[in-house]
């Protein structure tokens, strides 16, 4: 496979998951508000810097923003081009990404794709914004999780295949600890929150909502939002699709194999990488993170998934130009 056609593979999976995930996000939000009107409006608007603050575009928001409001914040994230993190921009990407393998994919998923990227972009799409921002957000929710069913059903299971997969279950893990992210001042390090105001309880909720672990949370914990469990469930938790061990177990998998490699061995740096993270989250436990402080240990988690990401890029995609001249003088030393 071409080195560009990986990339391409791996952006594809990781723009889609980012735009789902944004699309979470936001909708999670809005659903708060009619539990947090006894705020005053200076309250609601701080509600949602940190939406901004955990993607990290807190600096390009105020460059186009003069002040904090729910509504320019909403309209940054789904709408704002200049916003490369939008579910927009995101979708604009992921779309080009999939045209330039466009051989590489099936005519289902295409299709899908250059529907859901045509939509966003439409004035239909800014009409539904203004009517129900639910049903917009709910339709590309619903529009990234057909593509995911697309892709586990009429793409190959070859390596490119393991490269979207690569690409998608480091997006999701990252956006699960920035979701996390959001509340970890809520934290003390040493010890268990058991006890949390309303307000609090609320955007404890609104996270485990973010990532379809509420259902979950309840049927193992009931109803009772405890921070410390909530914590526990999206970073350790070995069967939910969306909590940073299981990510982080399926990225390791496709890693190997794409390059063959045995269970307890690597061939590269990425997988030497994804085998000490998924150790780590296998035998870690949710007292060694609060010892450590959650926000510390969420930001080693991203530097983690980022270092995977760019051994992968250096061992796939990242090819050394030589020379002519070079490769025939290397090739007399070596005679």
């Amino acid at each position: 496979m071409l080195s560009r056609v990986a990339n391409s593979l791996c952006w594809l999976a990781r723009y889609l998951e980012r735009a789902e995930n944004i699309a979470r996000l936001v909708d999670v939000n809005l659903k708060l508000l009619p539990d947090l009107m006894d705020l005053e409006d200076e309250q609601i608007d701080h509600h949602w810097l940190p939406i901004i603050e955990s993607t990290g575009d807190e600096a390009s928001f105020r460059r186009l923003n003069s002040e904090v409001s729910g509504r320019a914040v909403m309209d940054f994230m789904v709408f704002q081009t200049e916003n490369p993190n939008s579910i927009v921009s995101a979708l604009s990407t992921a779309r080009e990404n999939a045209r330039m393998v466009r051989d590489q994919i099936t005519a289902e998923f295409w299709e899908e794709i250059n529907r859901l990227y045509l939509f966003v972009r439409s004035a239909r799409a800014r009409e539904l914004w203004n009517s129900s921002a639910f049903e917009l957000l709910d339709r590309v929710r619903a529009a990234s999780l057909l593509l995911q069913g697309l892709d586990a059903a009429t793409v190959a299971h070859d390596e490119g295949w393991h490269f979207m997969q690569v690409g998608r279950f480091l997006e999701r893990a990252d956006k699960t600890t920035r979701f996390l992210d959001l509340r970890w001042r809520s934290f003390t390090a040493g010890e268990r929150m058991k006890d949390v105001g309303q307000v609090a309880a609320l955007e404890w909720g609104a996270i485990l909502r973010s990532c379809s672990a509420w259902d979950l949370y309840k049927t193992q914990h009931s109803s009772r939002v405890d921070p410390s469990l909530v914590a526990e469930l999206l970073i350790f938790a070995p069967e939910f699709p969306r909590s940073v061990r299981f990510c982080a177990e399926q990225a390791d998998r496709s890693l190997r194999a794409i390059s063959g490699s045995a269970s307890g061995r690597f061939a590269h740096d990425a997988e030497r990488l994804s085998g000490k993270l998924v150790a780590e989250l296998q035998f870690g436990t949710l007292d060694e993170v609060l010892i450590i402080g959650l926000h510390e240990y969420l930001d080693r988690l991203q530097i983690q998934f980022n270092d995977i990401g760019d051994a992968m890029f250096q061992t796939y995609i990242f090819q050394p130009f030589h020379a002519a001249a070079e490769d025939q003088w290397q090739q007399q030393q070596q005679q």
